[in-house]
């Protein structure tokens, strides 16, 4: 797929380009970041220079993973990075981080929310899951503002940066948002037989 632009009321998210490499190594020096994501520890301009020349560019070429720099509508710094992962057939995971200095206003809900509808329109997906480590409460109120429905608590359900974690398990479906499904949807019958 070629890269897009999506934009909303606030925001503007685009394709990555290498000329973000000062702006990405800036905010991956966060230990939040760090910690809470699976960027390397310590974060290096090297990383940031491979993330944006190589894994972003494949990503999208190779139609596994589309990232986006997300940035104010009417211009200014990074603020903050999403992505939609191939997770199998008609399946997303999102993963996102933000800067800092822009967090408590409200523009990751915002980001999630347009990849949710562009994912669920063009993209065709039925599914859209969010994963983060117990304990990450900003990442899961992002995901729960944003209409995700916790369902599991996954043991051992993500591998960052050598260790195994316990994770939370989210989903949001194009009903959640009041969209039409890809394909039609047969839920279980609560207390059904199996």
């Amino acid at each position: 797929m070629e890269p897009i632009v999506l934009t909303t009321d606030r925001l503007r998210l685009r394709p990555f380009t290498a000329a973000d490499t000062d702006a990405v190594h800036a905010a991956c020096q966060d230990p939040d970041i760090q910690r809470w994501t699976q960027v390397p520890s310590p974060y290096t301009r090297q990383d940031a220079a491979l993330f944006l020349t190589r894994l972003v560019p494949d990503g999208w070429r190779d139609d596994t993973e589309y990232t986006f720099a997300v940035e104010p509508l009417d211009g200014g710094p990074l603020i903050a990075a999403a992505g939609l992962h191939a997770r199998g057939l008609g399946i997303r995971e999102i993963g996102f981080w933000m800067v800092k200095e822009h967090r408590g206003n409200g523009y990751m809900t915002e980001a999630v929310d347009a990849l949710a509808r562009w994912a669920f329109g063009p993209l065709g997906v039925h599914r859209l899951v969010w994963r983060a480590e117990v304990g990450n409460l900003p990442s899961r109120a992002v995901a729960e503002r944003a209409g995700f429905v916790i369902e599991a608590v996954e043991r051992a359900g993500l591998l960052n940066k050598g260790t195994v974690r316990d994770s939370w398990l989210g989903a949001l479906l194009p009903s959640d948002l009041g969209l039409p499904s890809a394909a039609p949807y047969l839920p279980s019958r609560a207390g059904g037989n199996g």
